[in-house]
């Protein structure tokens, strides 16, 4: 009787566990169901999965592009753990395997399967296993991890099945949290496309419309910068022309070689995502080089056929990833942003040809009315001369007054050429263009690719004479860092202002001795800049390395810049 009793007791306590599991089940459900926050969603998920089934801890992995963990979300770890372990798991292992064949997985012990590759330093044992898939619709979100059960029990059938029920209702919690998250990033998509159109109708200048732009885009993402690069010249290299954000001074003008992440997509017209920027091997220079940098997508601003810039949106390290909904609404942005700088080009075009047609009829009047009157001007003055046969006084002031024309007609000459031939396409190679292929070949001494930042009207509003003279400079700085610095890092900034071309090379080298009296490539530096009336200094780069600096003045003509 005593047995029976024990029995009946003990089936009486299965069930009731078994009737709160499923109220707690329900619970669960409901609660996940009402959230349509879709981070606060997937941390609730793991919350509710580690209560039903009594685990020590538990995780979701959210898969990315081609199969691998783009976000991974904890619970029973607490920060400092996470910290000490690092960057979170690929998807490996077990891991890995739940990726390969997305059904439910029950382990007795964790390391003892075949798939098992350990744990990293500083992580947690974990002995005990459950595993299941989430899915929205046909396609697999992610997987939920629970290991341990509390009090050193299984898992059993009964947790199994609980589990596979609460992915099977994440599943739907989170496809509305998608739904309504992407009804979110729809709307302010429309309204910043809706600003961005009275920007381009109101005429604001070019580049105030693509600032505008850059914000917009921030704005609608909570990155923590924007940047906006375009293409130079026709040699493919980019130019941060735009950013948004803190760092955006930073990044503002700066070069981006072949082997960034957002030449690539330049080239290929293709979306590219990263999880952590400044460590992708991916990617080489760039932004990520100067500032930290952590989750991060690049977009192409146009078509695949033709890509007329790259958005990229990034967070700060150990900053938050972007979902999906998010990726797409920048990237259904673009076209708008395309449009913008089609607007924005031809008004550039336009203004250009209204220039064009100034400077033609300036020197068409010119030649017509001004060298016709002063040509005819010296002709009556030298018709008198004759008549000054013995006032020989008279006569040298009127000789003098006649040369004095023909000298004028030859600089209005000389004026009406420079005006009908300004900046014809095919002239002269840009500034831009030569410091960009100039860093660009450094890694061949160098061993590395350097930073370079370009600011102001380099292109427009620097003579040949000083652009000739600041390449030669570059080119000899970054011959002696590679022969003498031993340095790991160079930053180049060029910059143009009303009054000023200055240079500057930044390495963290192991320095220049102030005692030492330049000679050499320094000498011949300092000698081109003293030729246009400038300085080259030399000075310590904090915390190590040589910060050299080129200064000259600029012609206050703009137009000497041929």
């Amino acid at each position: 009787m005593d047995a029976l009793l024990n029995e009946l007791q003990a089936h009486v306590q299965r069930v009731r566990s078994s009737r709160d599991q499923m109220q707690t089940l329900l619970n669960a459900v409901v609660a996940i169901g009402s959230d349509l926050d879709l981070g606060d969603l997937l941390r609730r998920i793991v919350q509710s999965a580690v209560e039903l089934v009594d685990a020590e801890y538990g995780a979701l992995g959210v898969l990315g592009e081609e199969g691998r963990i783009r976000q991974f979300i904890t619970v029973g770890m607490d920060e400092e753990t996470v910290a000490r372990i690092g960057h979170y798991p690929e998807g490996h292992g077990i891991l890995g395997l739940l990726i390969r064949e997305p059904r439910s997985l029950r382990l007795e012990d964790l390391g003892a399967h075949h798939e098992a590759v350990g744990f990293p330093p500083g992580h947690p044992p974990m002995r005990t296993f459950l595993g299941a898939p989430v899915q929205v619709g046909e396609k697999v979100f992610g997987n939920l991890y629970l290991t341990d059960k509390r009090g050193g029990r299984q898992f059993d059938a009964d947790d199994e099945a609980v589990l596979r029920s609460l992915a099977a209702a994440a599943g739907v919690a989170i496809d509305n949290a998608r739904l309504y998250d992407e009804s979110r990033h729809r709307e302010r998509q429309l309204a910043a496309g809706a600003d961005l159109t009275r920007a381009l109708l109101s005429g604001e200048p070019p580049s105030r419309t693509l600032r505008s732009l850059a914000d917009m885009v921030r704005e609608m993402t909570g990155a923590d910068l924007v940047t906006l690069a375009l293409p130079m010249g026709d040699g493919g290299d980019l130019v941060v022309e735009t950013a948004a954000g803190e760092a955006a001074d930073r990044v503002m003008g700066l070069a981006l070689s072949a082997t960034t992440l957002a030449a690539k997509v330049y080239a290929t017209g293709q979306t590219i995502s990263s999880d952590a920027l400044s460590e992708d091997p991916r990617s080489l220079g760039g932004s990520a080089s100067v500032v930290p940098l952590g989750p991060a997508f690049f977009v192409p601003v146009g078509t695949r056929e033709r890509v007329r810039g790259v958005l990229q949106v990034a967070n700060a390290p150990g900053g938050p990833s972007f979902n999906e909904a998010v990726v797409h609404m920048v990237e259904s942005f673009s076209d708008q942003a395309a449009l913008a700088l089609e607007i924005a080009e031809h008004r550039r075009d336009a203004e250009q040809l209204t220039l064009l047609g100034d400077r033609e009829r300036i020197a068409r009047d010119l030649h017509d009315l001004v060298i016709q009157r002063l040509f005819a001007d010296g002709l009556s003055l030298q018709s008198v001369l004759p008549r000054l046969g013995g006032r020989a006084d008279e006569a040298e002031r009127v000789q003098r007054v006649v040369d004095d024309l023909d000298d004028t007609i030859k600089v209005i000459r000389s004026t009406i050429f420079g005006l009908q031939h300004h900046e014809r396409p095919g002239r002269r190679i840009g500034l831009r263009s030569q410091l960009a292929t100039l860093v660009g070949e450094a890694p061949r001494t160098l061993g590395f690719a350097p930073a370079l930042r370009m600011t102001g009207l380099l292109d427009t509003d620097v003579p040949a004479s000083h652009a000739g003279h600041l390449v030669a400079v570059l080119r000899e700085a970054l011959s002696n860092v590679a022969r003498h610095a031993h340095a790991t890092e160079v930053e180049v900034a060029a910059e143009a202002t009303d009054r000023t071309l200055r240079l500057t090379v930044a390495d963290n080298g192991r320095g220049l001795d102030p005692a030492v009296t330049p000679r050499g490539g320094l000498a011949t530096m300092r000698t081109r800049a003293e030729e246009l009336g400038g300085t080259l200094t030399l000075t310590r780069h904090e915390p190590t390395g040589t910060l050299l600096e080129w200064t000259v003045p600029l012609p206050t003509d703009a137009t000497t810049a041929d």
